[in-house]
C-alpha cells in the first residue's frame, strides 16, 4: 500500500523501483526489435542461393538486437536517473501533482 503524497495527500502513487524495471526491460525489447529491424533492413543483397535461407541474415540480426537492447537500457536507465529523488528509501512518484518522494525504510526488527 503506497503512502499518502506529502504534497497533496493523494493515495494515487507509483513505486519508481518497480516502474525503473520494467521501463528498462521495456527499453531493451523495444531497442532490441528496433535494432533487428534496422540490421536486417540494412544487410546488402545475398546471392540468389544465399537468399532463400532466411537464417543467413540471423547473425546481423542478433548484433542489432545486442546493440539495439544496450542502447534501449541506456536511454531508459537515464531517464529515471534523472527521475528518482535523492537518498534513501523507497522512491514514490504521485500521479495527481507529479511530486517524487522517497519514504524511508522501516527498520530491520531484531529476529529473537
Amino acid at each position: 500500500m503506497p503512502p499518502p503524497c506529502q504534497r497533496c495527500a493523494a493515495t494515487r502513487l507509483i513505486n519508481l523501483d518497480t516502474a525503473q524495471r520494467i521501463g528498462v526491460f521495456s527499453g531493451c525489447v523495444v531497442g532490441s526489435a528496433i535494432g533487428v529491424l534496422r540490421a536486417t533492413a540494412t544487410t546488402p543483397s545475398l546471392s540468389l542461393a544465399t537468399a532463400r535461407f532466411p537464417l543467413a541474415k540471423l547473425p546481423a540480426a542478433m548484433i542489432g538486437a545486442v546493440t539495439g537492447g544496450q542502447s534501449g537500457v541506456r536511454v531508459t536507465s537515464s531517464l529515471f536517473a534523472q527521475w528518482l529523488p535523492a537518498g534513501t528509501g523507497t522512491p514514490w512518484l504521485c500521479l495527481a501533482c507529479g511530486h517524487t518522494f522517497r519514504q524511508s525504510d522501516p527498520p530491520l526488527t531484531a529476529a529473537h
